[in-house]
Protein backbone atom coordinates (compact mmCIF):
# COMPACT_ATOMS: atom_id res chain seq x y z
CA UNK A 1 0.00 0.00 0.00
CA UNK A 2 1.72 3.10 -1.05
CA UNK A 3 1.56 6.07 0.65
CA UNK A 4 -1.88 8.09 -0.97
CA UNK A 5 -3.78 4.91 -0.35
CA UNK A 6 -2.87 4.89 2.88
CA UNK A 7 -4.19 8.46 3.79
CA UNK A 8 -7.06 8.04 2.43
CA UNK A 9 -7.97 5.05 3.77
CA UNK A 10 -7.15 6.52 7.42
CA UNK A 11 -9.43 9.34 6.27
CA UNK A 12 -12.13 7.37 5.64
CA UNK A 13 -11.73 5.68 9.08
CA UNK A 14 -11.85 8.53 10.21
CA UNK A 15 -14.87 9.67 8.86
CA UNK A 16 -16.75 6.53 9.89
CA UNK A 17 -15.20 7.18 13.26
CA UNK A 18 -16.84 10.50 13.63
CA UNK A 19 -20.42 8.93 12.23
CA UNK A 20 -19.92 6.39 14.78
CA UNK A 21 -19.91 8.81 18.00
CA UNK A 22 -23.22 10.05 16.69
CA UNK A 23 -24.30 6.28 16.29
CA UNK A 24 -23.32 5.80 20.25
CA UNK A 25 -25.17 8.82 21.53
CA UNK A 26 -28.31 7.41 19.98
CA UNK A 27 -27.79 3.97 21.15
CA UNK A 28 -26.98 5.37 24.99
CA UNK A 29 -30.53 6.73 25.26
CA UNK A 30 -31.50 2.99 24.93
CA UNK A 31 -28.88 1.68 26.96
CA UNK A 32 -30.75 4.19 29.97
CA UNK A 33 -33.84 3.11 30.18
CA UNK A 34 -32.84 -0.80 29.60
CA UNK A 35 -30.32 -0.56 32.15
CA UNK A 36 -32.98 0.39 34.91
CA UNK A 37 -36.54 -0.88 33.66
CA UNK A 38 -35.11 -3.73 31.25
CA UNK A 39 -37.32 -2.50 28.32
CA UNK A 40 -36.39 -1.97 25.02
CA UNK A 41 -37.11 1.56 23.74
CA UNK A 42 -38.14 1.26 20.35
CA UNK A 43 -39.92 5.37 20.65
CA UNK A 44 -36.08 6.35 21.25
CA UNK A 45 -36.47 7.14 17.20
CA UNK A 46 -39.42 8.65 17.56
CA UNK A 47 -37.89 11.11 20.46
CA UNK A 48 -35.08 11.84 18.85
CA UNK A 49 -37.52 13.13 15.89
CA UNK A 50 -40.00 14.99 18.00
CA UNK A 51 -36.95 16.74 19.63
CA UNK A 52 -35.25 18.13 16.63
CA UNK A 53 -39.05 19.05 14.67
CA UNK A 54 -39.84 21.25 18.31
CA UNK A 55 -36.60 23.07 18.19
CA UNK A 56 -36.63 23.71 14.56
CA UNK A 57 -40.32 24.73 14.44
CA UNK A 58 -39.58 27.06 17.20
CA UNK A 59 -36.52 28.80 15.49
CA UNK A 60 -38.79 29.11 12.38
CA UNK A 61 -41.68 30.67 14.44
CA UNK A 62 -38.94 33.63 16.00
CA UNK A 63 -37.84 32.42 18.90
CA UNK A 64 -34.25 32.83 19.46
CA UNK A 65 -31.63 29.82 19.57
CA UNK A 66 -30.95 29.56 22.99
CA UNK A 67 -34.45 30.08 24.07
CA UNK A 68 -35.76 27.09 21.89
CA UNK A 69 -33.20 25.06 22.94
CA UNK A 70 -34.50 25.68 26.60
CA UNK A 71 -37.73 25.52 25.41
CA UNK A 72 -36.99 21.75 23.80
CA UNK A 73 -35.26 20.60 26.80
CA UNK A 74 -38.22 21.18 29.33
CA UNK A 75 -40.66 19.56 26.47
CA UNK A 76 -38.21 16.38 25.97
CA UNK A 77 -37.84 16.24 29.83
CA UNK A 78 -41.72 16.73 30.48
CA UNK A 79 -42.23 14.14 27.75
CA UNK A 80 -39.69 11.24 29.13
CA UNK A 81 -41.34 12.14 32.79
CA UNK A 82 -44.96 11.70 31.39
CA UNK A 83 -44.11 8.68 29.43
CA UNK A 84 -42.48 7.50 32.81
CA UNK A 85 -45.78 8.33 34.72
CA UNK A 86 -48.93 7.18 32.09
CA UNK A 87 -47.36 4.49 30.09
CA UNK A 88 -44.17 2.18 31.80
CA UNK A 89 -45.30 2.86 35.02
CA UNK A 90 -48.58 1.13 34.57
CA UNK A 91 -47.39 -1.43 33.36
CA UNK A 92 -44.55 -2.17 35.34
CA UNK A 93 -43.65 -5.96 35.82
CA UNK A 94 -45.13 -7.35 32.55
CA UNK A 95 -43.02 -9.62 30.32
CA UNK A 96 -40.72 -7.94 27.93
CA UNK A 97 -42.76 -8.36 24.66
CA UNK A 98 -45.24 -6.31 26.59
CA UNK A 99 -43.08 -3.21 27.64
CA UNK A 100 -41.62 -3.74 24.04
CA UNK A 101 -45.30 -3.68 22.35
CA UNK A 102 -45.88 -0.59 24.37
CA UNK A 103 -42.88 1.07 23.45
CA UNK A 104 -43.86 0.24 19.78
CA UNK A 105 -47.13 1.82 19.99
CA UNK A 106 -45.59 4.87 22.05
CA UNK A 107 -42.99 5.82 19.24
CA UNK A 108 -46.27 6.16 16.69
CA UNK A 109 -48.04 8.24 19.22
CA UNK A 110 -45.09 10.62 19.49
CA UNK A 111 -44.42 10.90 15.40
CA UNK A 112 -48.55 11.19 15.54
CA UNK A 113 -48.09 13.97 18.25
CA UNK A 114 -45.47 15.75 16.21
CA UNK A 115 -46.97 15.50 12.61
CA UNK A 116 -50.04 17.47 13.92
CA UNK A 117 -48.37 20.18 16.24
CA UNK A 118 -45.59 20.57 13.68
CA UNK A 119 -46.87 19.43 9.96
CA UNK A 120 -45.03 16.92 7.98
CA UNK A 121 -42.88 19.52 5.76
CA UNK A 122 -39.21 18.79 5.59
CA UNK A 123 -37.00 21.34 7.60
CA UNK A 124 -33.73 22.56 7.35
CA UNK A 125 -31.70 23.08 10.76
CA UNK A 126 -28.45 24.96 10.72
CA UNK A 127 -26.94 25.12 13.63
CA UNK A 128 -24.25 27.55 12.31
CA UNK A 129 -21.30 25.02 12.11
CA UNK A 130 -19.44 24.56 8.94
CA UNK A 131 -19.54 21.89 6.20
CA UNK A 132 -16.13 22.41 4.69
CA UNK A 133 -13.56 19.79 5.27
CA UNK A 134 -9.65 20.58 6.71
CA UNK A 135 -6.63 19.24 5.87
CA UNK A 136 -4.94 17.14 8.55
CA UNK A 137 -1.52 15.68 7.75
CA UNK A 138 -3.38 15.13 4.00
CA UNK A 139 -6.04 13.74 5.14
CA UNK A 140 -9.76 15.19 4.97
CA UNK A 141 -11.89 15.75 8.10
CA UNK A 142 -15.28 17.02 7.80
CA UNK A 143 -15.57 20.35 10.19
CA UNK A 144 -18.89 19.41 10.95
CA UNK A 145 -18.30 15.99 11.73
CA UNK A 146 -15.46 16.73 14.08
CA UNK A 147 -17.76 19.30 16.04
CA UNK A 148 -20.64 16.99 16.32
CA UNK A 149 -18.82 13.88 17.19
CA UNK A 150 -17.22 16.70 20.28
CA UNK A 151 -20.68 17.41 21.18
CA UNK A 152 -21.52 13.85 21.56
CA UNK A 153 -18.44 13.15 22.92
CA UNK A 154 -19.42 16.09 26.08
CA UNK A 155 -22.65 14.81 26.17
CA UNK A 156 -21.26 11.11 27.22
CA UNK A 157 -18.63 12.53 28.92
CA UNK A 158 -21.47 14.72 31.43
CA UNK A 159 -23.82 11.22 31.52
CA UNK A 160 -20.95 9.76 32.88
CA UNK A 161 -19.77 12.27 35.46
CA UNK A 162 -23.56 12.67 36.53
CA UNK A 163 -23.95 8.90 37.38
CA UNK A 164 -20.14 8.63 38.74
CA UNK A 165 -20.79 11.13 41.33
CA UNK A 166 -24.27 12.31 41.84
CA UNK A 167 -26.84 10.94 44.43
CA UNK A 168 -29.04 10.47 41.70
CA UNK A 169 -26.74 8.65 39.66
CA UNK A 170 -25.16 6.38 42.39
CA UNK A 171 -28.98 5.45 43.23
CA UNK A 172 -29.34 4.91 38.90
CA UNK A 173 -26.36 2.23 38.95
CA UNK A 174 -27.22 0.79 42.32
CA UNK A 175 -30.76 0.06 40.85
CA UNK A 176 -29.38 -1.26 37.75
CA UNK A 177 -27.18 -3.25 39.36
CA UNK A 178 -29.52 -5.68 41.31
CA UNK A 179 -32.82 -3.61 41.62
CA UNK A 180 -34.17 -5.45 44.45
CA UNK A 181 -31.36 -4.78 46.46
CA UNK A 182 -32.20 -1.11 45.87
CA UNK A 183 -35.46 -0.90 47.17
CA UNK A 184 -34.71 -2.67 50.25
CA UNK A 185 -32.36 -0.32 51.18
CA UNK A 186 -35.02 2.27 50.48
CA UNK A 187 -34.41 3.94 47.36
CA UNK A 188 -37.52 5.14 45.67
CA UNK A 189 -37.99 3.09 42.25
CA UNK A 190 -40.00 5.14 40.43
CA UNK A 191 -38.55 8.33 41.17
CA UNK A 192 -35.41 6.77 38.96
CA UNK A 193 -36.92 5.79 36.67
CA UNK A 194 -38.75 8.78 35.70
CA UNK A 195 -35.59 10.82 36.32
CA UNK A 196 -33.46 8.26 33.42
CA UNK A 197 -36.29 9.05 31.14
CA UNK A 198 -35.59 12.64 31.34
CA UNK A 199 -31.88 11.91 30.55
CA UNK A 200 -33.16 9.71 27.63
CA UNK A 201 -35.20 12.70 26.68
CA UNK A 202 -31.90 15.19 27.17
CA UNK A 203 -30.20 12.71 24.50
CA UNK A 204 -32.83 12.49 22.26
CA UNK A 205 -32.06 16.59 22.07
CA UNK A 206 -28.59 16.51 21.89
CA UNK A 207 -28.73 13.34 18.99
CA UNK A 208 -32.35 15.16 17.25
CA UNK A 209 -30.53 18.55 16.34
CA UNK A 210 -26.68 16.72 15.62
CA UNK A 211 -29.05 14.08 12.99
CA UNK A 212 -31.37 17.18 12.04
CA UNK A 213 -28.77 19.12 10.92
CA UNK A 214 -26.94 16.51 8.77
CA UNK A 215 -29.76 15.09 7.34
CA UNK A 216 -32.78 17.61 7.54
CA UNK A 217 -35.65 17.36 9.88
CA UNK A 218 -38.04 14.96 8.71
CA UNK A 219 -40.03 11.91 9.54
CA UNK A 220 -37.61 9.53 8.41
CA UNK A 221 -34.95 10.69 11.23
CA UNK A 222 -36.87 8.44 13.37
CA UNK A 223 -35.38 5.86 11.61
CA UNK A 224 -31.81 6.64 13.21
CA UNK A 225 -32.94 4.24 15.79
CA UNK A 226 -32.00 1.22 13.43
CA UNK A 227 -28.80 2.00 13.37
CA UNK A 228 -28.49 2.25 16.86
CA UNK A 229 -29.60 -1.54 16.88
CA UNK A 230 -26.68 -3.03 15.82
CA UNK A 231 -24.08 -0.58 18.10
CA UNK A 232 -26.24 -2.09 21.08
CA UNK A 233 -26.33 -5.83 19.94
CA UNK A 234 -22.28 -5.31 19.50
CA UNK A 235 -21.97 -3.44 22.61
CA UNK A 236 -24.23 -5.22 24.89
CA UNK A 237 -27.85 -3.20 25.93
CA UNK A 238 -26.90 -2.44 29.44
CA UNK A 239 -23.39 -1.17 29.05
CA UNK A 240 -22.77 3.04 28.39
CA UNK A 241 -19.03 2.00 27.61
CA UNK A 242 -20.09 -0.66 24.91
CA UNK A 243 -22.35 1.72 22.75
CA UNK A 244 -19.64 4.11 22.71
CA UNK A 245 -17.24 1.43 21.83
CA UNK A 246 -19.43 -0.46 19.50
CA UNK A 247 -20.50 3.02 17.85
CA UNK A 248 -16.95 3.81 16.86
CA UNK A 249 -16.44 0.15 15.40
CA UNK A 250 -20.07 0.27 13.45
CA UNK A 251 -18.78 3.23 12.07
CA UNK A 252 -15.56 2.80 10.80
CA UNK A 253 -16.63 -0.75 9.80
CA UNK A 254 -19.31 0.34 7.72
CA UNK A 255 -17.12 3.26 6.10
CA UNK A 256 -14.23 0.97 5.05
CA UNK A 257 -16.64 -1.93 3.86
CA UNK A 258 -18.21 0.55 1.97
CA UNK A 259 -15.10 1.41 0.09
CA UNK A 260 -13.15 -1.83 -0.05
CA UNK A 261 -15.71 -4.61 -0.82
CA UNK A 262 -18.69 -2.20 -2.16
CA UNK A 263 -17.11 -2.63 -5.67
CA UNK A 264 -17.13 -6.56 -5.59
CA UNK A 265 -20.60 -6.75 -4.35
CA UNK A 266 -21.80 -3.77 -6.29
CA UNK A 267 -22.29 -0.91 -3.77
CA UNK A 268 -24.92 -0.61 -0.85
CA UNK A 269 -22.90 -2.35 1.68
CA UNK A 270 -22.32 0.30 4.51
CA UNK A 271 -26.73 -0.35 4.50
CA UNK A 272 -26.55 -3.66 6.02
CA UNK A 273 -22.79 -4.44 6.90
CA UNK A 274 -23.42 -3.20 10.82
CA UNK A 275 -26.50 -5.99 10.63
CA UNK A 276 -24.07 -8.30 9.29
CA UNK A 277 -21.99 -7.83 11.60
CA UNK A 278 -24.30 -7.71 14.91
CA UNK A 279 -25.36 -11.35 13.31
CA UNK A 280 -22.31 -12.60 13.76
CA UNK A 281 -21.48 -11.12 17.42
CA UNK A 282 -25.06 -12.33 18.66
CA UNK A 283 -24.12 -15.94 17.22
CA UNK A 284 -20.64 -16.04 19.03
CA UNK A 285 -21.46 -13.95 21.93
CA UNK A 286 -25.23 -12.84 22.68
CA UNK A 287 -24.27 -10.57 25.37
CA UNK A 288 -22.09 -8.34 23.60
CA UNK A 289 -18.73 -7.20 23.89
CA UNK A 290 -19.32 -5.76 27.55
CA UNK A 291 -22.99 -6.44 28.37
CA UNK A 292 -23.40 -8.86 31.47
CA UNK A 293 -23.95 -11.91 30.80
CA UNK A 294 -27.64 -13.95 32.05
CA UNK A 295 -26.66 -17.06 34.33
CA UNK A 296 -30.00 -19.61 35.04
CA UNK A 297 -30.30 -21.80 37.49
CA UNK A 298 -33.36 -24.79 36.25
Amino acid sequence: MDWYAFLFAVEVAVGGLLSGVMYALVAIGFVLIYKTSGVLNFAQGSMVLFAALTFVSLVEHGVPFAGALLLTLAAMTALGFAIERTVLRPLANRSPMTLFMATLGLAYVIEGAAQLIWGTQVHRLDLGISNAPFEVGGIFISTFDLVAAGIAAAMVAILTAFFRFTRTGLSFRAVADDTFAAMAVGLRLNRIQAAVWTAAGAVALVAGLLWGARLGVQFSLSLIVLKALPVLVLGGFDSILGAIVAGLIIGASEKLAEVYLGPFVGGGIEGWFAYAVALVVLLVRPSGLFGKKLVERF
